[in-house]
């Protein structure tokens, strides 16, 4: 099964009050497995940036300027999500600028149900504790170190971690070991073919597009009192 994990950064809360999609990050996921494949794109919003709106991602008006607009990326953006269900943290704030950005430009809006939303995910599994993609990282041991600003992509990144976790694990349901076992080395034999020892895996790593290196730097050159890096 194909799912796509799915993060925006906009200018604002409200799109009917002029703020627009500044940057979407997507994560494929196949069978709960990611693919490596991933689709990030910044968006010109044809607007002025927010001082709010800035603090909380660093995309700068005169950064985006010279991406293209969501007209531009539509097609692109609609044919690497396809028919895929959409994971998302807080959904319903995503899914409205999309489709607010989707019938601004004639597109039909894409069904709420359609998306999976994490956060309410995290609260039936979790009552009353905090939900945030920053505090469901910290209880799953998840490294959001990188985490300094938000990022469209990154946070799609972390998401898809957050995601596999909130549902039981990675390959959960691949256990042979007896459920009443204390014995984590134990080795079973089943259709021939032999299962040995419990072993952890290493961390996944998300290889970086050249492409995206180079805008997360070209971002930090334009970032006032910049504390990540001398870029002179």
């Amino acid at each position: 099964m194909r799912e796509i994990v799915l993060d925006t950064e906009t200018t604002g809360f409200e799109p009917e009050e002029g703020h627009r999609i500044v940057e979407i990050g997507c994560i494929e996921i196949i069978h709960q497995i990611p693919t490596g494949k991933s689709y990030h794109q910044y968006i010109n919003p044809e607007r002025d940036m927010p001082e709010d709106a800035y603090r909380v991602h660093g995309l700068s008006e005169e950064f985006l300027e010279k991406y293209p607009t969501f007209l531009e990326i539509a097609d692109e953006f609609e044919n690497f999500i396809a028919d895929s269900p959409l994971i998302i943290h807080n959904a319903e704030f995503d899914m409205k600028f999309i489709n607010f950005e989707l019938e601004k430009i004639g597109k039909n809006p894409i069904p709420m149900q359609k998306a999976i939303d994490t956060l309410q995910m995290a609260r039936n599994k979790f009552p009353g504790a905090p939900a945030t993609l920053d505090a469901l990282c910290r209880r799953f041991e998840i490294d959001n170190s990188n985490r300094v600003l938000h990022g469209a992509l990154l946070d799609a990144e972390l998401l898809s971690e957050v995601y596999l976790e909130l549902l039981g694990g990675r390959q959960r349901g691949l256990s042979f070991q007896d459920d009443n076992s204390k014995n984590n080395n134990i080795s079973i034999k089943t259709g021939g073919i032999k299962y040995g020892k419990n072993q952890i895996r290493k961390p996944r790593v998300f290889p970086i597009p050249e492409q995206e290196k180079s805008a997360h730097i070209n971002l930090l050159k334009e970032l006032p009192n910049n504390l990540w890096g001398n870029f002179k």
